[in-house]
Protein backbone atom coordinates (compact mmCIF):
# COMPACT_ATOMS: atom_id res chain seq x y z
CA UNK A 1 0.00 0.00 0.00
CA UNK A 2 1.43 3.37 -1.03
CA UNK A 3 1.46 6.12 1.61
CA UNK A 4 -0.72 8.35 -0.53
CA UNK A 5 -3.43 5.67 -0.62
CA UNK A 6 -4.72 6.86 2.78
CA UNK A 7 -5.60 10.19 1.15
CA UNK A 8 -7.51 8.35 -1.57
CA UNK A 9 -9.36 6.28 1.03
CA UNK A 10 -10.45 9.46 2.81
CA UNK A 11 -11.43 10.96 -0.54
CA UNK A 12 -13.73 8.05 -1.38
CA UNK A 13 -15.11 7.81 2.16
CA UNK A 14 -16.18 11.45 2.25
CA UNK A 15 -17.47 11.75 -1.30
CA UNK A 16 -14.65 13.87 -2.70
CA UNK A 17 -14.28 14.32 -6.44
CA UNK A 18 -10.72 15.72 -6.42
CA UNK A 19 -7.69 15.59 -4.13
CA UNK A 20 -5.29 18.56 -4.17
CA UNK A 21 -1.73 18.19 -2.87
CA UNK A 22 0.43 21.33 -2.87
CA UNK A 23 3.82 21.72 -1.21
CA UNK A 24 3.58 24.02 1.81
CA UNK A 25 -0.23 23.68 2.05
CA UNK A 26 -2.78 21.51 3.84
CA UNK A 27 -4.12 18.79 1.50
CA UNK A 28 -7.64 19.57 0.32
CA UNK A 29 -10.60 17.68 -1.09
CA UNK A 30 -13.29 19.01 -3.38
CA UNK A 31 -16.59 17.87 -1.84
CA UNK A 32 -19.88 18.87 -3.51
CA UNK A 33 -17.95 21.48 -5.46
CA UNK A 34 -16.24 23.11 -2.43
CA UNK A 35 -12.62 22.90 -1.25
CA UNK A 36 -12.36 21.28 2.20
CA UNK A 37 -9.06 21.01 4.17
CA UNK A 38 -7.89 17.59 5.34
CA UNK A 39 -6.62 18.12 8.88
CA UNK A 40 -4.39 20.99 9.95
CA UNK A 41 -0.89 19.98 8.88
CA UNK A 42 0.72 21.26 5.67
CA UNK A 43 2.95 18.93 3.66
CA UNK A 44 6.49 19.99 2.85
CA UNK A 45 8.05 19.93 -0.60
CA UNK A 46 10.08 16.88 0.44
CA UNK A 47 7.00 15.03 1.65
CA UNK A 48 5.13 15.90 -1.52
CA UNK A 49 7.98 14.56 -3.65
CA UNK A 50 8.03 11.27 -1.71
CA UNK A 51 4.26 10.82 -1.91
CA UNK A 52 4.07 11.59 -5.62
CA UNK A 53 7.08 9.60 -6.76
CA UNK A 54 5.92 6.40 -5.04
CA UNK A 55 2.93 5.88 -7.38
CA UNK A 56 4.23 7.56 -10.54
CA UNK A 57 5.30 5.33 -13.48
CA UNK A 58 9.04 5.82 -14.20
CA UNK A 59 8.45 7.27 -17.68
CA UNK A 60 6.00 9.82 -16.27
CA UNK A 61 8.38 10.79 -13.46
CA UNK A 62 11.09 11.38 -16.04
CA UNK A 63 8.67 13.57 -18.02
CA UNK A 64 7.71 15.41 -14.82
CA UNK A 65 11.35 16.23 -14.07
CA UNK A 66 12.05 17.30 -17.64
CA UNK A 67 8.95 19.32 -18.62
CA UNK A 68 7.57 20.03 -15.10
CA UNK A 69 4.18 18.35 -15.50
CA UNK A 70 2.73 14.95 -16.45
CA UNK A 71 -0.57 13.04 -16.64
CA UNK A 72 -1.36 9.40 -15.89
CA UNK A 73 -4.00 7.17 -14.30
CA UNK A 74 -3.52 5.37 -10.97
CA UNK A 75 -5.78 2.34 -10.32
CA UNK A 76 -6.65 1.39 -6.75
CA UNK A 77 -8.51 -1.87 -6.22
CA UNK A 78 -11.96 -1.49 -4.74
CA UNK A 79 -12.01 2.27 -5.26
CA UNK A 80 -11.58 3.00 -8.94
CA UNK A 81 -9.02 4.91 -10.97
CA UNK A 82 -7.53 8.29 -10.19
CA UNK A 83 -6.61 10.66 -13.03
CA UNK A 84 -3.39 12.34 -11.91
CA UNK A 85 -1.84 15.61 -13.01
CA UNK A 86 1.56 16.52 -11.53
CA UNK A 87 2.91 20.07 -11.71
CA UNK A 88 5.33 22.52 -10.14
CA UNK A 89 4.40 25.91 -8.67
CA UNK A 90 6.06 28.48 -6.42
CA UNK A 91 5.98 26.09 -3.45
CA UNK A 92 7.40 23.08 -5.24
CA UNK A 93 5.78 19.88 -6.56
CA UNK A 94 2.01 19.44 -6.45
CA UNK A 95 -0.73 17.27 -7.88
CA UNK A 96 -4.46 17.02 -8.48
CA UNK A 97 -6.19 13.65 -8.53
CA UNK A 98 -9.67 13.19 -10.02
CA UNK A 99 -11.65 10.13 -8.88
CA UNK A 100 -12.92 7.99 -11.76
CA UNK A 101 -15.39 5.57 -10.12
CA UNK A 102 -15.12 1.89 -10.98
CA UNK A 103 -18.89 1.77 -11.56
CA UNK A 104 -20.01 3.09 -14.93
CA UNK A 105 -23.15 5.16 -14.51
CA UNK A 106 -25.71 4.14 -17.11
CA UNK A 107 -27.55 6.58 -19.36
CA UNK A 108 -30.70 5.71 -17.43
CA UNK A 109 -29.15 6.54 -14.06
CA UNK A 110 -27.81 9.82 -15.39
CA UNK A 111 -31.23 10.65 -16.80
CA UNK A 112 -30.01 11.35 -20.32
CA UNK A 113 -32.84 12.59 -22.53
CA UNK A 114 -34.30 10.69 -25.47
CA UNK A 115 -32.71 13.24 -27.82
CA UNK A 116 -29.26 12.45 -26.41
CA UNK A 117 -29.87 8.70 -26.65
CA UNK A 118 -30.92 9.18 -30.29
CA UNK A 119 -27.44 10.60 -30.96
CA UNK A 120 -26.04 7.26 -29.76
CA UNK A 121 -28.06 5.47 -32.46
CA UNK A 122 -26.44 7.32 -35.36
CA UNK A 123 -24.13 5.53 -37.78
CA UNK A 124 -22.05 8.55 -38.76
CA UNK A 125 -21.47 12.17 -37.83
CA UNK A 126 -19.84 14.26 -35.12
CA UNK A 127 -21.26 14.52 -31.59
CA UNK A 128 -19.61 16.89 -29.12
CA UNK A 129 -19.86 17.05 -25.33
CA UNK A 130 -18.60 20.40 -24.04
CA UNK A 131 -18.25 22.35 -20.83
CA UNK A 132 -15.63 23.77 -18.49
CA UNK A 133 -13.08 21.55 -16.76
CA UNK A 134 -14.74 19.43 -14.09
CA UNK A 135 -18.23 19.70 -15.56
CA UNK A 136 -18.77 15.95 -15.93
CA UNK A 137 -18.07 15.60 -19.66
CA UNK A 138 -16.24 12.29 -19.16
CA UNK A 139 -19.12 10.84 -17.15
CA UNK A 140 -21.68 11.78 -19.82
CA UNK A 141 -19.54 10.39 -22.65
CA UNK A 142 -18.92 7.24 -20.65
CA UNK A 143 -22.68 6.71 -20.22
CA UNK A 144 -23.24 7.25 -23.95
CA UNK A 145 -20.51 4.76 -24.91
CA UNK A 146 -21.92 2.28 -22.38
CA UNK A 147 -25.39 2.69 -23.92
CA UNK A 148 -23.95 1.87 -27.36
CA UNK A 149 -22.01 -1.02 -25.84
CA UNK A 150 -25.27 -2.51 -24.52
CA UNK A 151 -27.53 -1.87 -27.52
CA UNK A 152 -25.40 -2.20 -30.67
CA UNK A 153 -22.85 -4.60 -32.17
CA UNK A 154 -20.01 -2.33 -33.25
CA UNK A 155 -16.26 -1.75 -32.97
CA UNK A 156 -15.49 1.21 -30.70
CA UNK A 157 -12.07 2.85 -30.36
CA UNK A 158 -11.46 5.36 -27.58
CA UNK A 159 -8.46 7.71 -27.54
CA UNK A 160 -7.92 9.26 -24.11
CA UNK A 161 -5.33 11.14 -22.05
CA UNK A 162 -5.33 9.18 -19.80
CA UNK A 163 -7.86 6.33 -20.01
CA UNK A 164 -10.46 7.04 -17.34
CA UNK A 165 -13.49 4.73 -17.26
CA UNK A 166 -12.63 1.17 -18.31
CA UNK A 167 -15.36 -0.41 -20.46
CA UNK A 168 -15.86 -4.18 -20.45
CA UNK A 169 -16.86 -5.64 -23.81
CA UNK A 170 -20.62 -6.26 -23.92
CA UNK A 171 -22.30 -6.31 -27.33
CA UNK A 172 -19.43 -4.26 -28.77
CA UNK A 173 -15.68 -4.72 -29.06
CA UNK A 174 -13.94 -1.76 -27.40
CA UNK A 175 -10.26 -0.86 -27.78
CA UNK A 176 -9.12 1.87 -25.38
CA UNK A 177 -5.88 3.68 -26.25
CA UNK A 178 -3.97 6.04 -23.98
CA UNK A 179 -1.84 8.95 -25.16
CA UNK A 180 1.89 8.42 -24.46
CA UNK A 181 1.29 4.78 -23.40
CA UNK A 182 -0.32 3.34 -26.55
CA UNK A 183 0.04 6.18 -29.06
CA UNK A 184 1.96 9.44 -29.28
CA UNK A 185 -0.90 11.91 -29.88
CA UNK A 186 -4.60 12.29 -30.59
CA UNK A 187 -3.99 13.07 -34.26
CA UNK A 188 -1.67 10.06 -34.69
CA UNK A 189 -4.24 7.75 -33.07
CA UNK A 190 -7.06 9.19 -35.21
CA UNK A 191 -5.08 8.62 -38.40
CA UNK A 192 -4.25 5.07 -37.30
CA UNK A 193 -7.91 4.42 -36.46
CA UNK A 194 -8.77 4.66 -40.16
CA UNK A 195 -6.90 1.36 -40.64
CA UNK A 196 -8.44 -0.31 -37.58
CA UNK A 197 -11.98 -0.89 -38.92
CA UNK A 198 -13.84 1.28 -36.38
CA UNK A 199 -17.54 2.04 -36.39
CA UNK A 200 -17.40 4.53 -33.51
CA UNK A 201 -14.48 6.65 -32.30
CA UNK A 202 -14.23 8.60 -29.07
CA UNK A 203 -11.57 11.31 -29.14
CA UNK A 204 -11.08 12.45 -25.55
CA UNK A 205 -10.16 15.98 -26.58
CA UNK A 206 -10.13 17.88 -29.87
CA UNK A 207 -7.02 19.85 -28.96
CA UNK A 208 -5.73 21.33 -32.19
CA UNK A 209 -6.58 22.25 -35.74
CA UNK A 210 -5.28 19.03 -37.30
CA UNK A 211 -7.12 16.80 -34.81
CA UNK A 212 -10.39 18.66 -35.48
CA UNK A 213 -9.87 18.36 -39.24
CA UNK A 214 -9.27 14.60 -39.07
CA UNK A 215 -12.33 14.15 -36.83
CA UNK A 216 -14.49 16.05 -39.33
CA UNK A 217 -13.17 13.95 -42.20
CA UNK A 218 -13.89 10.71 -40.32
CA UNK A 219 -17.41 11.90 -39.43
CA UNK A 220 -18.04 12.67 -43.11
CA UNK A 221 -16.78 9.30 -44.33
CA UNK A 222 -19.08 6.94 -42.44
CA UNK A 223 -17.90 6.96 -38.81
CA UNK A 224 -19.65 8.14 -35.65
CA UNK A 225 -17.17 10.38 -33.83
CA UNK A 226 -17.54 11.63 -30.25
CA UNK A 227 -15.31 14.39 -28.88
CA UNK A 228 -15.01 17.07 -26.21
CA UNK A 229 -14.24 20.79 -26.20
CA UNK A 230 -13.90 23.32 -23.39
CA UNK A 231 -16.72 25.68 -24.34
CA UNK A 232 -19.57 27.04 -22.22
CA UNK A 233 -22.49 26.93 -24.67
CA UNK A 234 -23.56 24.85 -27.65
CA UNK A 235 -23.58 27.85 -29.99
CA UNK A 236 -20.07 28.97 -28.96
CA UNK A 237 -18.81 25.43 -29.70
CA UNK A 238 -19.54 25.91 -33.40
CA UNK A 239 -17.67 29.23 -33.45
CA UNK A 240 -14.71 27.72 -31.56
CA UNK A 241 -14.27 24.98 -34.15
CA UNK A 242 -14.48 27.33 -37.12
CA UNK A 243 -12.25 30.00 -35.55
CA UNK A 244 -9.40 27.50 -35.08
CA UNK A 245 -8.83 27.50 -38.84
CA UNK A 246 -7.18 30.21 -40.99
CA UNK A 247 -9.61 32.63 -42.62
CA UNK A 248 -9.07 31.16 -46.11
CA UNK A 249 -10.12 27.69 -44.88
CA UNK A 250 -13.15 28.67 -42.81
CA UNK A 251 -15.61 28.48 -45.70
CA UNK A 252 -14.65 24.86 -46.37
CA UNK A 253 -14.78 24.01 -42.65
CA UNK A 254 -18.26 25.54 -42.34
CA UNK A 255 -19.43 23.26 -45.14
CA UNK A 256 -17.81 20.19 -43.57
CA UNK A 257 -19.14 21.01 -40.10
CA UNK A 258 -22.65 21.71 -41.42
CA UNK A 259 -22.82 18.26 -43.00
CA UNK A 260 -21.08 16.26 -40.25
CA UNK A 261 -22.18 17.84 -36.94
CA UNK A 262 -25.15 15.99 -35.44
CA UNK A 263 -25.38 17.37 -31.94
CA UNK A 264 -23.72 19.31 -29.12
CA UNK A 265 -24.30 18.66 -25.43
CA UNK A 266 -22.99 21.53 -23.31
CA UNK A 267 -23.14 20.96 -19.58
CA UNK A 268 -22.31 22.48 -16.22
CA UNK A 269 -22.35 20.96 -12.73
CA UNK A 270 -24.38 22.40 -9.87
CA UNK A 271 -24.61 21.65 -6.17
CA UNK A 272 -27.64 19.46 -5.59
CA UNK A 273 -30.09 20.03 -2.74
CA UNK A 274 -29.15 17.55 -0.01
CA UNK A 275 -25.60 17.04 -1.26
CA UNK A 276 -23.83 15.69 -4.35
CA UNK A 277 -23.89 17.45 -7.74
CA UNK A 278 -26.06 17.34 -10.83
CA UNK A 279 -25.54 18.40 -14.45
CA UNK A 280 -27.61 20.94 -16.35
CA UNK A 281 -27.42 20.02 -20.03
CA UNK A 282 -27.92 22.30 -23.00
CA UNK A 283 -28.71 20.28 -26.14
CA UNK A 284 -28.25 21.47 -29.73
CA UNK A 285 -29.39 19.20 -32.58
CA UNK A 286 -28.23 19.80 -36.14
CA UNK A 287 -31.52 20.36 -37.89
CA UNK A 288 -31.59 21.60 -41.48
CA UNK A 289 -32.00 25.14 -40.15
CA UNK A 290 -28.98 24.84 -37.86
CA UNK A 291 -26.94 23.33 -40.70
CA UNK A 292 -27.84 26.32 -42.88
CA UNK A 293 -26.82 28.72 -40.09
CA UNK A 294 -23.42 27.03 -39.86
CA UNK A 295 -22.88 26.85 -43.63
CA UNK A 296 -23.88 30.49 -44.20
CA UNK A 297 -21.83 31.87 -41.30
CA UNK A 298 -24.94 32.87 -39.32
CA UNK A 299 -24.05 31.06 -36.08
CA UNK A 300 -25.57 33.94 -34.06
CA UNK A 301 -28.97 32.59 -35.14
CA UNK A 302 -28.39 29.15 -33.60
CA UNK A 303 -29.77 30.29 -30.24
CA UNK A 304 -33.06 31.23 -31.93
CA UNK A 305 -33.21 27.78 -33.53
CA UNK A 306 -32.75 26.22 -30.10
CA UNK A 307 -35.59 28.30 -28.66
CA UNK A 308 -37.99 26.95 -31.29
CA UNK A 309 -36.63 23.40 -31.27
CA UNK A 310 -37.93 22.25 -27.90
CA UNK A 311 -40.27 19.65 -29.42
CA UNK A 312 -37.28 18.09 -31.18
CA UNK A 313 -35.36 17.72 -27.92
CA UNK A 314 -33.28 20.91 -28.01
CA UNK A 315 -32.78 22.57 -24.63
CA UNK A 316 -31.25 25.95 -23.79
CA UNK A 317 -29.14 26.22 -20.65
CA UNK A 318 -31.60 28.54 -18.90
CA UNK A 319 -34.42 26.08 -19.59
CA UNK A 320 -32.36 23.21 -18.17
CA UNK A 321 -31.60 25.28 -15.05
CA UNK A 322 -35.25 26.24 -14.57
CA UNK A 323 -36.28 22.59 -14.81
CA UNK A 324 -33.81 21.62 -12.08
CA UNK A 325 -35.13 24.38 -9.80
CA UNK A 326 -38.76 23.44 -10.53
CA UNK A 327 -38.00 19.79 -9.66
CA UNK A 328 -36.48 20.88 -6.33
CA UNK A 329 -33.05 19.49 -7.22
CA UNK A 330 -31.19 22.83 -7.24
CA UNK A 331 -31.56 26.05 -5.24
CA UNK A 332 -32.47 29.11 -7.36
CA UNK A 333 -29.33 31.04 -6.36
CA UNK A 334 -27.16 28.07 -7.33
CA UNK A 335 -28.81 27.96 -10.76
CA UNK A 336 -28.29 31.70 -11.24
CA UNK A 337 -24.61 31.40 -10.31
CA UNK A 338 -24.06 28.86 -13.13
CA UNK A 339 -26.07 30.64 -15.83
CA UNK A 340 -24.49 32.48 -18.75
CA UNK A 341 -27.47 34.88 -18.94
CA UNK A 342 -27.88 35.42 -15.18
CA UNK A 343 -30.22 38.42 -15.36
CA UNK A 344 -32.48 36.64 -17.81
CA UNK A 345 -32.64 33.49 -15.68
CA UNK A 346 -33.33 35.46 -12.51
CA UNK A 347 -36.22 37.26 -14.20
CA UNK A 348 -37.66 33.98 -15.51
CA UNK A 349 -37.45 32.35 -12.07
CA UNK A 350 -39.22 35.33 -10.48
CA UNK A 351 -41.98 35.30 -13.09
CA UNK A 352 -42.52 31.58 -12.48
CA UNK A 353 -42.59 32.10 -8.71
CA UNK A 354 -39.52 29.89 -8.26
CA UNK A 355 -37.43 32.46 -6.38
CA UNK A 356 -37.97 32.33 -2.59
CA UNK A 357 -40.39 35.07 -1.57
CA UNK A 358 -41.24 36.01 -5.17
CA UNK A 359 -44.80 35.90 -6.50
CA UNK A 360 -45.46 34.58 -10.02
CA UNK A 361 -45.48 37.10 -12.89
CA UNK A 362 -44.47 40.08 -10.75
CA UNK A 363 -41.61 41.08 -13.03
CA UNK A 364 -39.65 42.37 -10.03
CA UNK A 365 -35.88 42.23 -10.17
CA UNK A 366 -35.29 42.58 -6.42
CA UNK A 367 -33.31 39.87 -4.69
CA UNK A 368 -35.58 37.59 -2.67
CA UNK A 369 -34.51 36.48 0.82
CA UNK A 370 -32.76 33.14 1.06
CA UNK A 371 -35.01 30.36 2.31
CA UNK A 372 -34.56 27.12 4.25
CA UNK A 373 -31.71 28.43 6.39
CA UNK A 374 -29.27 28.48 3.48
CA UNK A 375 -26.34 30.88 3.91
CA UNK A 376 -26.31 34.19 2.07
CA UNK A 377 -24.78 33.80 -1.37
CA UNK A 378 -27.06 30.97 -2.41
CA UNK A 379 -24.92 27.92 -1.56
CA UNK A 380 -26.68 24.73 -0.61
CA UNK A 381 -24.14 23.73 2.03
CA UNK A 382 -25.50 24.50 5.50
CA UNK A 383 -23.57 25.38 8.64
CA UNK A 384 -24.26 21.89 9.93
CA UNK A 385 -22.69 20.33 6.83
CA UNK A 386 -19.63 22.58 7.16
CA UNK A 387 -19.20 21.36 10.74
CA UNK A 388 -19.62 17.80 9.56
CA UNK A 389 -16.88 18.27 6.95
CA UNK A 390 -14.49 19.76 9.51
CA UNK A 391 -15.04 16.74 11.79
CA UNK A 392 -14.07 14.36 8.97
CA UNK A 393 -10.46 15.45 9.00
CA UNK A 394 -9.91 16.34 12.64
CA UNK A 395 -10.15 12.75 13.78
Amino acid sequence: MARIDQFFQAMVKHGGSDLHLTAGEIPRLRVDGEMVPMGQNAITAGQATELLKEICPPENWKEFEEVRDTDFAYPLEGMGRFRANYFYDLGGPGAVFRLIPSEILSAEKLGLSEAILDLCKLTKGLVLVTGPTGSGKSTTLCAMIDYINRTRKEHIITIEDPVEFVHPNKSCLINQREISTHTMSFKAALRAALREDPDIILCGELRDLETVHIALEMAETGHLVFGTLHTNTAASTVDRIIDQFPADQQGQIRTMLASSLKGVISQTLLKKVGGDRIAAMEVLLATSGVQANIRDGKTHQISMAMQTGGKLGMVELNTALINLVREGKVEPDQAISKAIDRDGLKLQLQRLGLMPGAAPATGTSEQAPVASGAPAGGGTTTVASDQRKSRWFSQ
